[in-house]
């Protein structure tokens, strides 16, 4: 059973330890301090990590030199939207914005949890791990000890902690940096060795198992891969990856995270829709080619396949089959860029693939739609795409790094003409840098 010191345990936006640094845009544009504004955003100072372990000690009684700090960031894809699902190929990388959490050893089998981000202490045993509580911040926490246990790993070792992260709209696949940084802990504080592909498939048994979650595993392997200075690609199909390091000769860039203010799904259902309308054109397709039994999967079918019988395809999932296969193009002409370090082809690509989720697979809304637009015309951006699902969240773009602050001034003022009332309710345009993948830390 979950205990709760107080209820509720729903979110709330309190004060952050690792608050971002607001630049003085606000007031050259003439925005208030709650509204869509320009934040930098760098890794955490020893200060801060201090702080956060301090909390630790303070609220359990912990010696500080017991207590360690996962990292565990947030990521961005530059092309790959909308494919993973078909098994088709994806490109991923951290950045410096990232979930955090300070642990120690309980020296017992319980777990008790606090969090500057969510209300209540929240505590369990890990001789009876509750189930799934759709209304509790914990259960990240109990899904990990049950995907390490399904597993075959003994966890008998409980933990004290206490999580924050720099919350954002979504996009970033929050959800699956909290699972990971959970799953570090456990193991860290049990002697369990796992691999980087074993963390993988664990992060996934949480939210696929225990969580009921039906996504892939391109989130939790770009937090657990990624390597700065380097391009992470998952083959989806072949359930393999590769960390591709970028040329001498690429420039230094920075990340714009844009957030649009659409924190609700303005079309609820067009994510499934999406899917189920690939999954129609690869039922027609393998029909065409004679593996009807085959599973619907357009990753199932080649390209000369596809090409020689798109025409039997309706108009929707005709659209549908030529955003998968353009963008499985996409990803390896991408991936080609990179280790020539030609950013400008890499940043057409992403464009590319961007206007492609707009046009052939048909996600976005409005306001993210005026987002990319506003992003791709803007000096010094390579390019941008949606990020997340498509339909909320966020917009991001690589762009110069010495052209970073301009660019994002830019487009905190044209999306305020455009979209004033989702920009006042916009996180705003994050300025962020490529990270390293998930990590523990003693200081």
């Amino acid at each position: 059973m979950i205990t709760v010191s107080h209820p509720p345990i729903f979110p709330s936006r309190k004060h952050r330890l690792f608050r971002s640094t607001e630049l003085t845009i606000r007031d050259r544009v003439g925005i208030s301090p709650s509204a869509f504004s320009v934040a930098r955003f760098s890794v955490p100072s020893l200060l801060n990590i201090d702080k956060l372990k301090s909390e630790v000690v303070s609220r359990y009684g912990v010696t500080t030199d017991s207590v360690r700090v996962v990292r565990s960031p947030y990521r961005i894809c530059p092309m790959g939207a909308h494919i993973d699902h078909q098994l088709g190929p994806v490109t991923a990388m951290a950045i410096d914005r990232a979930a955090y959490l300070a642990f120690a050893p309980s020296n017992s089998d319980d777990v008790k949890l606090s969090s500057e981000i969510f209300d209540g202490e929240v505590s369990f045993s890990l001789n009876k791990v509750p189930p799934r509580d759709a209304t509790s911040w914990a259960n990240y926490a109990c899904g990990a000890v049950e995907a390490l246990r399904s597993s075959g790993h003994n966890v008998t070792q409980g933990i004290v902690g206490y999580t924050t992260g720099q919350v954002t709209e979504g996009g970033l696949s929050s959800s699956a940096a909290i699972g990971v940084a959970y799953l570090l802990a456990f193991e860290a504080t049990n002697g369990i060795t796992v691999t980087p592909d074993e963390n993988i498939e664990l992060d996934r048994l949480i939210e696929n198992e225990y969580l009921g979650l039906q996504n892939g595993i391109l989130d939790q392997s770009a937090i657990i891969l990624s390597r700065k200075r380097n391009l992470t690609v998952i083959d989806c199909k072949t359930v393999t990856h590769e960390v591709v390091p970028q040329s001498d000769a690429m420039p230094v860039f920075s990340i714009l995270v844009a957030y649009s203010g659409v924190k609700d799904a303005l079309v609820s259902t067009g994510y499934n829709t999406r899917v189920d309308e690939c999954r129609e054109a690869a039922t027609v397709l393998l029909s065409s080619v004679g593996r009807p039994d085959e599973v619907p999967l357009l990753g199932n079918i080649t390209h000369n396949e596809y090409r020689a019988h798109r025409d039997e395809l309706s108009e929707n999932s005709a659209k549908r089959a030529e955003h998968f296969f353009s963008e499985s193009e996409r990803v390896a002409s991408g991936i080609d860029a990179w280790r020539a370090g030609d950013l400008a082809r890499f940043g057409n690509l992403m464009s590319e693939s961007g206007k492609s989720s707009i046009v052939n697979y048909e996600s976005g809304s409005e306001p993210l739609i005026d987002l990319y637009d506003i992003l791709v015309e803007t000096d010094g951006v390579y390019g941008a795409r949606f990020s997340g699902g498509g339909f909320r969240g966020c917009s991001i773009a690589l762009v110069e790094r010495d052209k970073a602050e301009s660019a994002a001034e830019h487009v905190v003022s044209r999306y305020r003409e455009r979209q004033p009332d989702r920009a006042a309710q916009s996180d705003g345009v994050l300025i962020c840098h490529p990270a390293d993948g998930a990590q523990i830390t003693d200081s």
